[in-house]
């Protein structure tokens, strides 16, 4: 059935575009007479506006708390445990708070606001969301769906890696301990308890070899060109994972969103029974110290302000299209601005608070070691999570007991961003082909766990954590933060942010005010744009003591343009596929394609409905 609306805002001429497969009948009346709540899209009365109500077959959250401890979940991940703190410490401790605020008050922020108010509104995933938004940008969702790909195939394996800790932790005596094992060599060098030991530029802790010898194996691997067998006990473990992950989300926000209430709130009992444990222990003070010493001299370094601006963005999240998902499920009038601050706030609590544990043990550390804490303090990757925390907990009274419980809180962390970024997926898939899925989900999830395990085995063998660092960097970095970029560019450019505004007031009652529209418009697009210029100077890769060679950076590169190649080429295909002679593609059908492509706005009233409206301008 084609529907021509009476009014279009393309002036060449009019588009009739498909309707949607409604199961309701057609009504005629203006939007007020199905009760509203904005007032302002009542269009001139002389004009009736035909409306149709599609029945809401939608799932939705059975409580608003699931929502929020799934939005909770997804942004506290293992990033705020090991990243922050380090971060902070090496930009200026104390000081580095003042760009941080900055960032997530101006940048980070608005867009997590932005990402909420547009699931909502739209009800739909990454991919589908752009037929009401701008057609041309359609690309960014299929972008974001392969960058959460990638995501899936390393960091399931960094919790199958905190899952064999968790096994490993059941012991008298953590076997991360001494050096009385197989897998040490002889440059393992024990200093807890034991007087003068001379360490060297040689020398490794037993927790070090665990972690390399014993975990990874990576000394049976050359590098990228022999990455070596497939450990199957770490294969085991991620089996295990995805296990857990296919049974919480089959059955959709149901189920996941009773999963949550254990996986985002046990870090939390965790990270407060750490705190205080890491507070009791001599030489504390000095890793606090340490963490937060104000160096006012780093707020002059333009260095600072970019990791300030790139954690805030990885942290909170947005462009990786779960903020969609998840949102799509509430109902139209909830209060996302407010949903917005409060997990906001949360996030960033959660990191700060977190750097406390971290420090206040590498403190302990470098009192035993009788070192300096920046001598204990030299990583700020994987390595501090399975090396140096865990090699504290070694040498504490109930080391079994704090091993058990860090590693719980480690893999709950882990499985709480795995969901959120699996159903951003599944959310835009089953939305963009709901006739061939929607009824087959438990298929579909199905489906794409097996081809998430298969995309992690090459992180499985002997040298997958050189592959994981490869994706870390390349598969997810720069991509998602340029598709970010394009994405607010689209919504707040192309779209507009008048309209944007007034979808905004349809659900709340109240428009945005003018923090948030010049946020939108300028500086959170310019904040975005500041870390992409940031990735593009990196410095070359390392890990431990391997050196990527130059053709794996030009691998690297490939990976990361795969995902967002797809940009470009669907704004190539609908140019190419709308009527007209490819030389009539001038800066006219350009706009065109951007503003009445759009087919009718769907906007759902208050209880919940969606009404397709022929004459919203």
């Amino acid at each position: 059935m084609l529907k021509c609306p009476s009014f279009h805002p393309c002036p060449s001429k009019r588009l009739c575009t498909p309707m949607p497969r409604q199961d309701s009948a057609v009504m005629a009346g203006s939007l007020t007479h199905h009760g509203s709540p904005n007032p302002g899209y009542s269009p001139n009365s002389a004009v009736p506006v035909p409306v149709i109500t599609q029945t809401d077959s939608r799932d939705k959250w059975s409580k608003k708390m699931d929502f929020l401890l799934s939005v909770v979940g997804f942004a506290v991940d293992l990033g705020n445990v090991w990243r922050f703190p380090y971060i902070c410490y090496q930009n200026g401790g104390g000081a580095f708070l003042i760009p941080y605020i900055l960032m997530a008050i101006f940048g980070g922020v608005p867009l997590f606001y932005m990402e909420l108010a547009l699931g909502q509104y739209h009800r739909t995933g990454a991919i589908s969301i752009w037929k009401h938004i701008c057609p041309i940008f359609k690309g960014i969702g299929y972008a974001i769906c392969i960058i959460a790909l990638y995501v899936s195939f390393y960091y399931n394996t960094i919790i199958a890696w905190a899952l064999f800790y968790f096994y490993s932790s059941f012991s008298t005596i953590l076997p991360w301990t001494n050096c009385d094992n197989v897998w040490n060599t002889p440059d393992c060098t024990n200093y807890f308890g034991v007087d003068n030991v001379t360490w060297t530029n040689s020398s490794r802790s037993p927790a070090e070899e665990f972690y390399t010898r014993n975990v990874l194996e990576i000394h049976k691997a050359s590098g990228l060109r022999n990455v070596g067998g497939v450990r199957w006990q770490l294969m085991l473990c991620l089996f295990l994972i995805f296990t857990i992950v296919y049974f919480s989300l089959w059955k959709g926000v149901k189920t996941s969103g009773k999963v949550v209430w254990v996986t985002a709130t046990l870090p939390y009992i965790v990270l407060f029974i750490l705190l205080i444990r890491g507070a009791t222990l001599p030489g504390a003070w000095r890793g606090v110290v340490f963490y937060l010493k104000p160096q006012w001299g780093k707020l002059l370094e333009t260095s600072v302000w970019v990791d300030a601006a790139a954690q805030i963005f990885f942290s909170l999240g947005p462009g990786f299209g779960v903020l969609l998902a998840l949102s799509s499920y509430n109902p139209f009038t909830n209060n996302c601005y407010r949903d917005a601050i409060v997990t906001s706030l949360v996030n960033c609590l959660t990191s700060f608070v977190s750097g406390f544990v971290i420090f206040t043990v590498l403190g302990y550390m470098a009192e035993m070691r009788k070192v300096e804490v920046e001598d204990v303090a030299r990583d700020k990757g994987p390595s501090l999570l399975f090396i140096t925390y865990p090699e504290a907990i070694a040498n504490m009274m109930g080391s079994t007991f704090f091993a058990i419980i860090f590693f719980v809180m480690m893999i709950t962390l882990g499985l709480d961003s795995t969901f959120g970024g699996l159903e951003a997926i599944i959310t835009a898939v089953l939305d963009e082909y709901p006739d061939q899925l929607s009824h087959r989900r438990e298929l579909f999830v199905l489906g794409l766990v097996i081809v998430c395990f298969l995309g992690s085995l090459s992180t499985l063998t002997n040298g997958g954590a050189y592959v994981v660092k490869l994706l870390e960097e390349f598969g997810v970095g720069c991509s998602i933060i340029a598709v970010g970029f394009l994405e607010a560019i689209a919504v707040s450019w192309f779209y507009g942010i008048n309209r944007f505004s007034n979808d905004v007031q349809a659900m709340l009652g109240k428009a945005p005010g003018l923090f948030w529209r010049v946020c939108w418009v300028a500086i959170s697009p310019a904040f975005l744009y500041i870390i992409v210029s940031s990735f593009l100077k990196a410095p070359p890769l390392t890990l431990f003591d391997y050196k990527y060679p130059d053709w794996s950076i030009t691998v690297g590169y490939i990976i990361g343009f795969s995902s967002f190649m797809w940009i470009p080429i669907y704004m190539v295909y609908k140019l190419v596929w709308t009527p007209g002679s490819l030389k009539q593609v001038s800066r006219r059908k350009v706009r065109r394609l951007a503003v009445c492509l759009r087919p009718e706005r769907t906007i759902p009233d208050i209880h919940g409905d969606s009404l397709n409206m022929a004459a919203v301008p």
